[in-house]
């Protein structure tokens, strides 16, 4: 409630206030009129302030303090939140007492908590100096410094009238204040009076002012009132300052404990005029809150820059003490072992066999080695070579020589040699050629040649050295692979920003033929164009258009934006389009697009309405797998603990908790997978120590069992989750358990999203919990209309919807994949690719050459058209290519049918056809990297992740269009539009058929490419690697559903 009050300005002050001016000075001829000294000439020369002046008394302030208002009697608690109270005592007396002083005069700036004073307009007058004689046209005037003086005291009595007047009309209305001047400006002073007498503090022996701005919001103070001089009777005043942001201050009066004088309620308030309105000062706050969290931003990164830079020195520091002790145990190793029994063996020399001049040397030294040729088995060799190295071989081969003849004897020959700089003893044999190519040696009866250094290094200053060394070499080998892991995280870090950046917009332009926006990427604070094309929806035809739309999804402080009329766009396309400001608290616009301004037919995408993510704003979107918990949501999930799990990758697995349901104990473990968190749910009756996840003759009841437990562990747990996604037959109990069992306890905002991963198992439970879900997807597009007529499906289809499966890209990492030899890129797939080949063709006995390589990584079932299958190998083998299959078959029939068919290819084409029929993870890898080709062949494939895999590492997709595969492999030749409506370029080969002539239309066509164009097939698998079939772009697209759940 608000209530205001209109004062009036005084009648006694004329027009003549509302100007200002500078000091004018007249001459005239003749005798100078008489000084104007009358109130009311100066009415007419001097300015003023005096203009409507408006206050407004809210409720704001009282609503929210406690303690007696307006009255007398027995006092309460003052009010809490309003800024630093001023303190009563004489210090503040005195400062009060100054303050007045200068006042008085305003013409200078004084202080109070930050308080301006700000100079009062000049007056502009003619000054005319009474009886001075005029001689021509000069003039003697009076001392400009009296004039200034004189004029001062003019404007000083003007405003103390217009003050008096202001009072002694507020006393005639019966108000009790008034503020001066009458129009409140921004970064201006203004002085509040309050008439003690008519306040109901009129008997307190303190009175202060307590108040803030915008509504209580901004810049709060407490000030002292004290007897004013500008009037007469029982008048206080107080001098404020008004910031620049302001455009209303709020303010009570009080005696600074519990005794309130607040407008009887609704407290007193003035409008601040020609400042910020309060949507700009809502603005200004959001800004400052944005440079707030800018700073806190900063300051939290150089926290943690801080704290890494203390891990890495400390860690720094262990690696160091751990290099220098690997160093001395290395070094010791090497003393022990290698060098003793060298020094023991070794010799001065053997008179008869070799001997070294001369007699004394040391490491550097340049020595002749003499050999007799004719005293071992070298004795009718043509040539003579010395093999030799130092202190036990420790560096391998690193004297090389060939030998001369001696011209004193036939039988000796000799090699001069620099003798090793680190050498304790000189190692080494005699062959009849360089080394890799002799034949016969001469080692001492494989005991090599030894000589000790006679002027060797002392022992202990040597293994000093060497420890030295050693640690030098270990640093240096740590630096190399510190440095090469960073480089590598930095890039890895930098391509996934890049995709995730790249699929935004793929995404954005996506939907381009209904809606885009100028920009792109919709920044907060700033204007954004929305385009609409009605012909691609329920509106085409329509009239008009009109846009309706908000931000945060429809949450956001402002409201709904007015509707708007939308205008043909300036391209000359079928677009329409219109403009709004984004909030700077903006993270996300919604919009929906109607017929009439007040309504009629709606394109609301089907119940999902438009939304886009804002980019730049101060909020962010308030907290699903990883991918949906990397878009700031919190994610858990409950699994079963299946004793046949690897537990040894969970991350910080420990006991959480247990309790009882179903007439037995449940012991909760927690822990982390890939960075999300997983509750895993043990019962104590053995339903999950099976050794296998399914199969059991049970299962029913053992899942039904979980998932009941899983909802009581939700509830007894205090969870309230926004979501439970729950998938396929094995938890689809959970949606009508729920539903009928758990609604009603605390869980009542929770929504149900049920997920079909394959029609094929479970029916009856699916299509129950179709009934009770309130959203329901399938893995892909494609297989969502491929079972849109099933029983199960048809009835819910106006809550089914398709989106297509992602890929981990963290485990399918070429750059980061540990069984594959060479990491790569899109930049370097050829060579990547080329090295994976060559391993793959090694690792399997393949022919090594540069031949088209077909991959099949499946599971063999007929659901993976087995027959295709074979047909393609042999294909793949006419058309002098080679195939490598990957899989096995829980049918033992089908087994044992490619089996036989193995054991036939390889004794038939064993350099070009491989078939694993196992389940070997590090070999899939190797395939994928090495195959130019992956076919996936299936008979139906509601979203399938072995072509999405096999793009991620360069290898071209070969596939039946269906399910999912026709949703993600675009044919090169057919599929061109289809692509670019996505935003994607081809990326494969198709067919359409179940037969062998299918397959051969797709495959023939891929083989050929290989052998006819290698420049251009090499382009495509580049363009297939940068394609991003990761969770970036399904995550958006489960947010959007989870929100359309939850309305």
């Amino acid at each position: 409630m608000e209530v205001c009050w209109q004062i009036q300005t005084p009648t006694s002050l004329g027009p003549g206030f509302q100007q200002k001016g500078r000091l004018k000075i007249n001459t005239f001829i003749g005798f100078l009129p008489r000084p104007i000294s009358s109130l009311a000439s100066l009415e007419s020369q001097y300015n003023s302030n005096g203009f409507l002046h408006q206050i407004t008394a809210t409720a704001d302030f009282s609503r929210k303090k406690q303690g007696r208002m307006s009255a007398s009697g027995p006092k309460s608690s003052a009010p809490r939140g309003f800024g630093r109270r001023t303190t009563v005592g004489s210090a503040q007396k005195r400062t009060q007492k100054k303050n007045d002083e200068k006042d008085s005069n305003a013409t200078s700036t004084v202080t109070n908590d930050g308080l301006g004073v700000s100079k009062l307009p000049e007056a502009k007058a003619n000054v005319q100096k009474q009886g001075s004689p005029v001689i021509g046209e000069s003039i003697v005037l009076e001392d400009e410094a009296l004039v200034e003086q004189k004029l001062k005291a003019e404007r000083e009595s003007l405003r103390k009238k217009e003050i008096e007047s202001l009072a002694e009309e507020a006393l005639a209305r019966g108000d009790r204040m008034f503020v001066y001047p009458l129009v409140a400006k921004p970064d201006e002073d203004i002085k509040v009076f309050l008439n003690k007498t008519l306040s109901t503090l009129s008997s307190e022996p303190d009175v202060l002012i307590m108040g803030a701005f915008n509504d209580w919001r901004w810049k709060s103070f407490t000030r002292r009132l004290e007897k004013t001089k500008e009037l007469h009777g029982d008048w206080l005043s107080c001098l404020l300052h008004i910031p620049k942001e302001a455009y209303k201050m709020d303010f009570v009066f009080f005696n600074g404990q519990s005794v309130y004088d607040n407008n009887d309620s609704k407290d007193f308030c003035v409008d601040v005029k020609g400042g910020m309105d309060k949507v700009e000062f809502e603005n200004f706050l959001l800004e400052e809150k944005w440079r707030e969290q800018e700073k806190l931003a900063k300051e939290e990164a150089e926290r943690k820059r801080q704290e890494e830079e203390k891990r890495r020195n400390e860690a720094r520091k262990a690696a160091i003490e751990a290099d220098r002790e690997q160093a001395k145990v290395e070094t010791q190793k090497r003393r022990e072992m290698m060098l003793q029994p060298a020094l023991q063996k070794a010799v001065v020399s053997s008179e008869s066999v070799w001997y070294i001049e001369p007699k004394d040397f040391k490491g550097g030294d340049k020595v002749k080695i003499y050999y007799n040729k004719s005293s071992g088995p070298l004795a009718y060799a043509k040539e003579v070579w010395i093999h030799g190295g130092f202190n036990n071989w420790i560096d391998g081969l690193s004297i090389i020589e060939k030998l001369k003849a001696d011209s004193k004897s036939e039988d000796w020959w000799f090699a001069e040699v620099i003798v090793p700089v680190n050498a304790l003893v000189i190692d080494w044999v005699f062959a009849d050629g360089p080394p890799k190519e002799a034949f016969l040696y001469d080692n001492n009866s494989h005991q090599d040649f030894h000589e000790l250094v006679p002027l060797r290094t002392p022992e202990e200053l040597y293994w000093s050295e060497e420890e030295s060394l050693m640690f030098r070499k270990l640093q240096e080998e740590r630096r190399l692979k510190e440095e090469a892991m960073r480089v590598k995280m930095e890039t890895t870090a930098r391509l996934k920003a890049e995709t995730k950046e790249r699929t935004l917009k793929k995404f954005l332009l996506s939907q381009k033929d209904v809606v885009y926006t100028e920009p792109l990427e919709i920044q907060a604070g700033r204007s954004v164009t929305v385009f609409y094309n009605p012909s691609n929806t329920v509106l085409n035809g329509k009239p008009e258009i009109w846009f309706r739309g908000s931000f945060n999804r429809w949450t956001h402080r402002l409201g709904p934006l007015p509707p708007q009329k939308m205008e043909a766009a300036d391209d000359g396309s079928s677009h329409m389009k219109t403009s709004a400001k984004v909030p700077l608290d903006a993270y996300m616009m919604d919009f929906v697009f109607s017929e009439k301004e007040d309504g009629g037919v709606f394109d609301n995408r089907y119940g999902l309405d438009y939304h886009l993510p804002v980019v730049g704003g101060i909020a962010k979107e308030p907290p699903l797998s990883r991918a949906v918990q990397e878009l700031n949501h919190n994610v858990d999930i409950i699994f079963p603990k299946y004793d046949c799990i690897k537990y040894n990758l969970v991350k910080d697995l420990q006991f959480n908790r247990s309790y009882h349901w179903g007439d037995t104990e449940i012991k909760v473990w927690h822990g982390k997978v890939e960075g999300v968190s997983v509750y895993f749910l043990d019962p104590q009756n053995g339903l999950f120590q099976r050794g296998c996840v399914y199969g059991c003759a049970d299962d029913a009841g053992r899942f039904g069992f979980f998932c009941h437990a899983a909802l009581e562990f939700l509830l007894k747990g205090g969870f309230h989750p926004d979501i439970l996604h729950c998938h396929d037959w094995s938890s689809a109990p959970v949606s009508w358990l729920f539903k009928d069992h758990y609604t009603h306890y605390g869980l009542i905002k929770t929504r149900v999203v049920f997920t079909i991963h394959n029609l094929e198992f479970g029916a009856s439970a699916i299509g129950k919990a179709m009934t009770f879900s309130d959203k329901a997807t399938t893995v892909s597009r494609t297989y969502a209309k491929e079972v849109a007529g099933n029983s199960v499906i048809s009835p819910h289809l106006y809550k089914f919807h398709g989106i297509v499966n992602g890929i981990d890209p963290d485990i399918w990492d070429p750059y980061n994949d540990n069984f594959i030899p060479v990491p790569y890129t899109s930049e370097n797939v050829v060579e990547g690719k080329r090295a994976a080949k060559e391993e793959l063709q090694n690792r399997l006995g393949l022919k090594r050459a540069d031949l088209p390589l077909v991959g099949i990584i499946t599971r063999l079932t007929h659901q993976k058209g087995i027959h295709l299958i074979k047909h393609a190998i042999r294909r793949t083998l006419e058309r002098n290519g080679q195939v490598v299959l990957l899989g096995s078959a829980p049918d033992p029939r089908i087994q044992n049918d490619f089996v036989n068919l193995a054991n036939q290819l390889h004794s038939t084409h064993g350099d070009r056809a491989r078939l694993v029929l196992t389940y070997d993870e590090p070999l899939s890898h190797l395939i994928y990297a090495g195959a130019d080709f992956i076919l996936v062949p299936s008979i139906f494939e509601p979203c399938g992740l072995t072509q999405l895999i096999a793009m991620r590492y360069g290898a071209v997709p070969v596939v039946r269009k269906t399910g999912g595969l026709y949703d993600t492999v675009f044919d090169v030749d057919h599929d061109k539009e289809r692509a670019q409506a996505q935003v994607l370029e081809p990326n494969g080969f198709s067919f359409d058929g179940a037969d062998a002539p299918g397959v051969d239309y797709a495959l023939n066509r891929a083989i050929s490419a290989w052998y006819d164009g290698r420049e251009w097939f090499n382009s495509l698998c580049k363009t297939v690697m940068e394609q991003d079939w990761s969770w970036n772009r399904p995550a958006l697209e489960y947010i959007e559903l989870y929100h359309s759940a939850r309305k």
